[in-house]
């Protein structure tokens, strides 16, 4: 499941490798580059959104996150599961397409969102350096995969102050206890100004709807493999309950 700062926005969309921006040795292909220290806000090193005690860990964090969501998070979500792992507890998440910037392929990123007006708002929780973020910057044509509908969209950063702090609070607090659990403190007590405030060099953006996208359960997805493999495994398992009958009866005679 993702973390709270890939709930928050992960620092990479799914597949696309950290570059050596990230101010961490990176490794490209069968080399290894090592870049000096990481300025302000790489990985969110420097921002108030991570406690100081945190700030050695944040490299490290990222690269589980990246992890952790290739492998888990959005297999689970292209497989239509979003509606199963989304509640108020553990937060809501969606998967955002963005065209990687350098591969020109589609990269996935399971993040954390809320919906206020008429547009879907989510925040790239590792500052400025998220990979995610840096591929809308270059093109900001976007697919997003919501629990319960999917579409095409127009990705862009929220610069205006008062409309970050009418969202931020409702994206904030629709990432359950995870956004507390990750530094971000009880936002539930918290007001929009100390959230606006807590939040400060994490990039807010927003996306509207274009056009339709292709979501699981349209063709080409992947949620028709839910009921099959659940169908599967009953079926094994009445296979095997009644193999273990036949045998207890023919023990019994």
């Amino acid at each position: 499941m993702a973390t709270a700062k890939e709930v928050a926005g992960n620092g990479g969309a799914a597949g696309e490798k950290p570059g050596p921006e990230a101010g961490s040795a990176r490794r490209e292909g069968n080399h290894s580059d090592a870049a000096p220290e990481a300025p302000k806000g790489a990985w969110g090193k420097g921002l108030p959104a991570y406690p100081d005690w945190m700030e050695p860990y944040l490299p490290a964090l990222h690269d589980g996150f990246n992890a952790m969501n290739k492998y888990v998070s959005v297999p689970a979500l292209k497989a239509g599961l979003g509606r199963y792992m989304s509640n108020p507890l553990t937060g809501y998440l969606m998967i955002l397409r963005t065209r990687g910037r350098k591969s020109g392929q589609m990269r996935d990123a399971p993040l954390g969102y809320a919906i206020v007006g008429d547009a879907v708002y989510c925040m790239a929780g590792f500052g400025r350096q998220t990979h995610w973020f840096k591929n809308i910057q270059a093109d900001p044509k976007v697919e997003v995969i919501l629990p319960a509908r999917s579409f095409s969209g127009i990705a862009e950063e929220v610069t205006d102050d008062a409309e970050r702090l009418r969202v931020l609070p409702p994206l904030l607090r629709s990432m359950g206890v995870v956004a507390g659990a990750m530094g971000m403190g009880n936002t539930r007590q918290m007001t929009p100004q100390e959230i606006s405030a807590k939040c400060d060099g994490l990039p807010l953006v927003r996306m509207r709807a274009t056009g339709i996208a292709a979501g699981p359960e349209d063709p080409g997805g992947w949620f028709w493999a839910v009921p099959v493999a659940i169908s599967g495994w009953w079926l094994v398992r009445w296979m095997r309950g009644r193999g273990r009958a036949r045998k207890a009866g023919r023990a019994g005679r």
